[in-house]
């Protein structure tokens, strides 16, 4: 776990460098076109910089070891991250719409198209290939800031391919509200995506369910599934940054003394862990199975069974967050 919020950390002052280093030469290709559309790819990359910051303070936080004020981590400091992020690339499409509005309607000359294009292609391509890095690890270690930064930075570089098409456009043309225009456009990609990352933190924040790794764990259950586990019910996962609380009730042969019941406990976490790595905390409650488990049992080496297996329930999302015991209607 301290490992993967090491190599989190990492990767994020790589970011930040970055972020910095590419604003100052989006900055250098505004001063040279005056092009607002370009102006729009560097008011963004401040966006680019101040979340890069926010970003690396909040997973030294979140990587922090536990303690008694915080028994849970420090994980959730990256759904706040990630949620400051997305409110000030939303504010970005705002400010950008005012400014493209602006120079509508009070047009001004573009200069030195060409070096200016130069300045922000190269921006835009560093910015993909560090995105891409950023999502690709933080999808591995489950930090939802880091993914946050790296989807950041390849919005940026969308939204600069559309702006090089229309300043290209402007330097072929000569039709200067061409610029603007473009801007506008892409000022409401800018939004949505501000938006989609706002929800998504929001929704950690909330503790609300997330539905893909839900199904990622039931698919995953009923495929290791043994027959000692006659049941598993009340399936709760939560995140804390790249960490996942699993809660659950784990049914066993009622006769299984502490020890067996246990040792069914230890199988169900090294499967779990395998499946979706160490930063796992399960915590799991075993229950005695009851006669009207019999029906839904395989276990073929029961001496108490009091009747006969009928079939097999398939776990499902549904009937795994039931908080009760499955049995045959």
């Amino acid at each position: 776990m301290q490992k993967e919020a090491t190599e989190n950390l990492g990767i994020q002052k790589w970011v930040v460098v970055v972020a910095v280093v590419l604003f100052a030469i989006k900055l250098l290709a505004w001063y040279l076109t005056r092009s607002v559309a370009i102006l729009t790819d560097a008011l963004e990359s401040t966006v680019n910089v101040i979340s890069g910051f926010i970003g690396l303070y909040s997973l030294y936080i979140a990587g922090k070891p536990r303690d008694s004020d915080h028994p849970y981590g420090h994980g959730k400091a990256e759904f706040i991250s990630a949620a400051v992020e997305g409110t000030l690339i939303i504010i970005a499409g705002l400010l950008i719409i005012v400014e493209a509005v602006r120079h509508i309607v009070y047009p001004k000359p573009l200069k030195q198209l060409d070096q200016g294009m130069i300045l922000v292609a190269f921006a835009g391509l560093v910015n993909y290939v560090m995105g891409a890095i950023a999502i690709r690890r933080g999808r591995k270690n489950k930090s939802l800031a880091l993914e946050a930064s790296g989807r950041h930075l390849q919005s940026d570089t969308y939204s600069t391919i559309g702006i090089l098409i229309g300043v290209g456009l402007v330097y072929l043309t000569g039709k200067q509200v061409i610029d603007p225009l473009v801007a506008l456009v892409f000022s409401f990609i800018i939004i949505f995506t501000g938006y989609q990352i706002l929800r998504k933190s929001l929704a950690g924040i909330m503790d609300e369910a997330d539905e893909a790794i839900l199904q990622q764990m039931v698919q995953h259950l009923n495929g290791v599934r043994s027959v000692n586990w006659i049941d598993l019910h009340n399936l709760r996962v939560i995140k804390y940054g790249s960490v996942l609380h699993i809660d659950c009730h784990l049914t066993v042969p009622w006769y299984f003394n502490v020890k067996e019941a246990h040792q069914e406990i230890d199988k169900l976490r090294e499967s779990i862990r395998t499946a979706f790595g160490d930063a796992i905390e399960l915590f799991v409650h075993s229950d005695g199975c009851e006669p009207f488990s019999c029906p839904l049992c395989a276990k073929t080496d029961c001496h108490v069974r009091q009747a006969a297996y009928q079939q097999k329930v398939e776990w499902t999302l549904k009937n795994l967050q039931s908080d009760k015991k499955h049995q045959l209607n």
